[in-house]
């Protein structure tokens, strides 16, 4: 994998993405280092609009559900696990989940994006009973759960293939799987930031191949900005691009910056907004066999979030309604699906909600029956984020 700049000038690198060209990793290095930021992003959303409606950005409502924050892994980056043992590990009953879904839809949710912790003591039973009990009560949700670590671990505690334990989850109600545990796909930089052991970056790329051929859509994403060199970036785009000319069974790409609060990296210096867009509008130019790329508002804020939908990204990810992995690490946002729109419309767009896996857009008359049945699941916390409901009748 050739991953040194190229030298081609800037602007032939950027005709030809325009153009629907292929640009080398060497290009791609190369737009990181010396492209223009506002030529990079004019270039990034014309490819954008190439494969989506230039009108429309969208969005979507789910909720990340941490089933447990206890981790056999020490990512150094990560201030959200907690080790065997230790008093404020959790595991949630299935019951309190229940409960989580219940709000999400009361509030025009349409899925769950479910990860957490390698639990050292949870078998395939586990998970089997878990999909079983939320396909059970909650049948229209989307079920986005168990990021490649997590199925590597199931696996090996299984003794099975990726494949073979991929196929017993979807079999009991799982749906599609996120990106999580990719970090950058280079192992000198996973080695170095403990993320090795829990998944290697040909370990990731297999989970996902496999995946994909068990007929299972999945993100691929990207959390950079760990003191990596940038080559390192280029062969996460390289391998992503490898994998999808492969299998085409990616949805979309999210990437976000490094969150360093009460890690145990606190000396990395902060990553700033221009780099990222400029790693979000090299990335669109790059994997362009992918649709869609999301804003990561909730690492950048709401402001760069919209800034995000002229460098490349054509959906602003979800509302929100609670994340504790990047907010254990001192980064905090959330929005109502009102606040949401407003600030798609401010950005010149107009905002649709989607589902999870893109595969239609939905409007609040689609999903006011649920909302309506679960309304009195609202916690304090989140009646603000409500909707009102379109009128019956």
């Amino acid at each position: 994998m050739d991953l040194a700049p190229s030298r081609r000038p800037v602007r032939a690198i950027l005709d030809d993405a325009v153009a629907g060209r292929r640009i080398s990793a060497g290009d791609a290095h190369t737009l990181l280092l010396d492209g223009d930021l506002l030529e990079l992003g004019e270039a990034a959303h014309r490819v954008r609009d190439r494969w989506n409606d230039p009108a429309v950005a969208t969005y979507n409502i789910d909720r990340n559900v941490n089933y447990t924050n206890v981790c056999v892994y020490k990512c150094r980056f990560c201030a959200f696990y907690r080790e065997p043992g230790d008093p404020e590990g959790y595991l949630l009953p299935f019951e309190e989940i229940g409960r989580k879904i219940e709000e999400t839809l009361a509030l025009n949710g349409t899925g769950i994006l479910m990860q957490g912790g390698v639990h050292p003591d949870l078998p395939l039973s586990y998970y089997e009973d878990l999909l079983h009990f939320i396909r059970e009560h909650y049948p229209a949700l989307h079920v986005h759960a168990f990021s490649p670590p997590e199925v590597k671990f199931i696996a090996k505690k299984e003794r099975m293939s990726f494949y073979e334990a991929i196929a017993r989850l979807k079999a009991a109600g799982l749906m599609s799987i996120p990106g999580g545990g990719a970090e950058v796909l280079s192992d000198g930089i996973r080695k170095e930031v403990l993320a090795y052991p829990k998944c290697s970056a040909e370990e990731w790329i297999d989970i996902m191949r496999q995946a994909h051929r068990n007929g299972l859509r999945t993100s691929a994403t990207m959390m950079y900005g760990m003191g990596e060199a940038v080559e390192t970036r280029v062969e996460h785009f390289q391998r992503v691009r490898d994998l999808q000319d492969e299998t085409g069974g990616f949805t979309a790409f999210i990437s976000w910056t490094f969150q360093h609060e009460h890690t145990d990296m606190p000396e990395v210096p902060e990553t700033y907004a221009e780099e990222y867009l400029r790693t979000l509008a090299v990335s669109r130019l790059f994997l362009d066999n992918v649709v869609h790329f999301q804003t990561s508002w909730v690492t950048q804020g709401k402001k760069i979030g919209q800034v995000a939908l002229a460098f490349g990204a054509d959906d602003m990810g979800s509302i929100m309604i609670e994340e504790n992995v990047v907010s254990s690490a001192g980064t905090s946002y959330t929005m109502s699906q009102d606040e949401m729109e407003h600030l798609i419309e401010a950005a010149g767009y107009t905002p649709r909600q989607r589902t999870n896996l893109y595969e239609r857009l939905v409007t609040r008359e689609d999903t006011a029956p649920l909302a309506r049945k679960y309304r009195h699941a609202l916690t304090p916390e989140h009646r603000e984020l409500a909707s009102a409901l379109p009128v019956v009748g």
